[in-house]
């Protein structure tokens, strides 16, 4: 059964530490991004592990092999389960990355944002891009081979990147949408129902729990439609 991360992206230690009691057990990881860990630091990922909990520390490491080393072993002290690169970073930096997690931390690459659509990235790149998914499939082959755990990618590259790395890769997907909700900043989005379906292992849902009048009621559902996923798959 795949598992659910809950986004922390709260002002505050407060602020994040009362929606993790207020969700609970119903969620699998909580995820600290840039935003809350840049204004809390490593006591909110110390607080989170207190409480028994497992945390995603999302930090997409992007920089000198050597740095990025340095910043594996810091969070592999903290405990974290999962963490953040950007498979971008290239072989030197994946490898280096791979080497100093030594087991202790899983390690995801982050492929192409979900933000972005064919011609930001073709942008960005400066060079035509006419298939999202097959960058996708490329980076992440790439940091499999340099001995990154898995990849973050959307819910649209999913089918194919179990197709391609088996059944080892592990897959997290964001831009998870309960049906009829909003996209937000985000443009390769996909139902839980579907990410499941195809292939994920953790799905990243946030503000279509945490933004939600009742939040444990959109918990709820998006478990429901995370059994329907599994079941479809079977």
């Amino acid at each position: 059964m795949a598992e659910l991360i809950v986004p922390l992206d709260q002002p505050g230690i407060d602020d994040a530490l009362r929606l993790v009691d207020e969700l609970g057990d119903g969620v699998d990881f909580y995820k600290v991004g840039l935003e809350l860990f840049t204004r809390a630091g490593p006591e909110v990922v110390r607080l989170l592990k207190e409480r028994g909990r497992k945390v995603f520390l999302d930090l997409k490491l992007l920089d000198i092999p050597n740095t990025v080393a340095g910043a594996v072993r810091a969070a592999a002290a903290l405990e974290v389960d999962l963490l953040t690169v950007h498979a971008t970073g290239g072989t030197a930096m994946l490898e280096a990355a791979a080497q100093a997690s030594a087991g202790r931390v899983r390690l995801l690459a982050v492929t192409v944002l979900t933000s972005f659509s064919s011609d930001e990235l073709a942008e960005v790149w400066s060079r035509p891009v006419d298939d999202v998914a097959a960058e996708v499939e490329r980076l992440g082959a790439l940091a499999r081979r340099c001995g990154i755990d898995g990849l973050v990618s959307s819910a649209h590259e999913v089918a194919a990147l179990r197709a391609a790395l088996g059944p080892e890769a592990i897959l997290v997907t964001p831009g998870i949408r309960l049906t009829g909700g909003a996209a937000h900043d985000q443009t390769r989005i996909a139902t839980p129902e579907r990410a499941v379906r195809d292939g994920a292992d953790h799905l990243v849902v946030g503000r279509a729990i945490t933004a939600a009048a009742d939040r444990r009621e959109a918990l709820r559902q998006v478990r429901a439609s995370m059994r329907a996923g599994a079941g479809a798959a079977e």
